[in-house]
């Protein structure tokens, strides 16, 4: 028998509608059954349920993180240390962070590039009921051309060639990949390569996009010059991450072929991070170099009508000044898009990109209860998101700090 629960004296919002004041949601199961008023609710339940007090909190949707590493390796001690994990010590390394992940707020996610095909496992994990974590859609390993962004860990595939991509692509979809990574340009981790390296040939490209297509998986692409970003565009790339280096025509071009970014903007100012895992200066200068021109390009985006989505990049749950790497990264966002369209931003927006609107991103009946609580209102300021204390995950509360339910 389904689990019957009310949440109440909350204010619910989730970037499309007006906040319902007093308001009360119903979640039987895993599922919201109503949501509205409190009194209306109340009257709509048929038998006994347990009910929650908020105690005023304001109740969204959880975040969705669209550029997670839970295997991250970046040049340095910290990711030395990494290197040296074995399959087993990786998983339970990876499986810990995804328990910080989900308890942090954010409810989902998005890999962009894991060691070895752990995400897959982790995944089946998660479903199962055996491991603490947000919903995961994976793109297994990233495919790069040899020696290409990436090509020193497990998190990528080599290939080379027509034949060489689209094997690759089949190989993820093969291992259960939602979607296909491809990097077709250096970036600020790679020593000895430049952002605006050219990696892919046009003929690479179009075969990992048209095979990826053809098996209903959209691709997203580590990309940061414009030259390159417009010639993936026109082939019909479904999102750029980074995209350091757009320009005003190329963003125009973005938003009316529907191609979306994730910008990182963390990714070129985050010092104190790098000064904490040991990152050597030739990348730091490289990264908090980028920080101007790559804000730059975000605001280019924006201004063109460009769908934009959060990801850190940063493990999501990332302690980061004052905050974790999931809503820092955000605040960075909402400095130029406004909360109420970073609210979006962070959930239903990332959500239509996976095609899981059905089940995800807002807070109406018949959504997975994926849910958070915060004290402060996050369509008027952003920043209200560092204050997240609840957290519930299809219908089960996994954080209650004032119940003691905590990380």
């Amino acid at each position: 028998m389904s689990v019957s629960v009310v949440l109440e004296n909350c204010t619910v919002v989730d970037g499309r509608l007006a906040p319902v004041e007093d308001a009360a949601v119903w979640v039987i199961g895993e599922r919201i059954a109503a949501v509205g008023p409190r009194e209306r609710v109340l009257a709509e339940i048929d038998g006994d349920a347990t009910r929650i007090d908020l105690g005023g909190a304001w109740l969204t949707p959880g975040l969705t993180n669209m550029h997670t590493h839970l295997s991250l390796t970046l040049p340095g001690t910290a990711g030395d240390r990494l290197k040296q994990m074995g399959p087993h010590e990786l998983a339970l390394y990876m499986a810990d962070g995804a328990r910080r992940t989900l308890h942090c707020g954010v409810t989902t996610v998005r890999c962009v590039a894991e060691k070895d095909h752990a995400d897959f496992a982790l995944r089946r994990s998660i479903e199962a009921g055996r491991t603490p974590g947000p919903r995961i859609f994976t793109a297994g390993r990233a495919l790069v051309c040899t020696g290409g962004h990436g090509h020193e860990g497990s998190d990528t595939l080599e290939c080379d060639g027509v034949d060489g991509f689209r094997r690759g692509v089949r190989q993820q979809i093969r291992a259960g990949a939602d979607l296909i990574k491809v990097m077709i340009s250096g970036g600020i981790a790679g020593e000895h390569e430049s952002i605006d390296t050219r990696q892919l040939h046009p003929d690479e490209l179009a075969a990992v996009l048209n095979t990826a297509h053809d098996w209903g998986r959209r691709v997203t692409a580590h990309a940061g010059p414009a030259p390159v970003i417009a010639e993936a565009v026109e082939l019909g790339l479904d999102c750029v991450e980074h995209g350091y280096q757009l320009t005003a025509e190329l963003a125009a071009r973005m938003a009316e072929r529907g191609t979306a970014l994730v910008p990182t903007l963390l990714v070129t100012r985050c010092k104190e991070f790098f000064d904490e895992l040991g990152v050597p200066d030739w990348m730091q200068q490289r990264s908090l170099g980028a920080g101007d021109r790559h804000l730059e390009s975000f605001a280019l985006a924006v201004a063109a009508g460009v769908e934009v989505l959060l990801g850190s990049d940063m493990p999501p749950f990332w302690p980061f000044e004052g905050t974790n790497a999931t809503v820092r990264e955000l605040e960075h966002m909402s400095s130029v898009i406004g909360p109420q369209r970073a609210l979006y931003a962070g959930t239903l927006g990332p959500v239509r990109w996976l095609r899981a609107e059905q089940d995800l991103g807002t807070v109406e009946p018949g959504k997975l209860a994926d849910l958070i609580a915060m004290d402060q209102d996050p369509s008027a300021d952003t920043s209200a998101l560092r204050g997240v204390r609840w957290v519930m995950k299809g219908g089960a509360v996994v954080r209650d700090d004032r119940a003691g339910v905590r990380p």
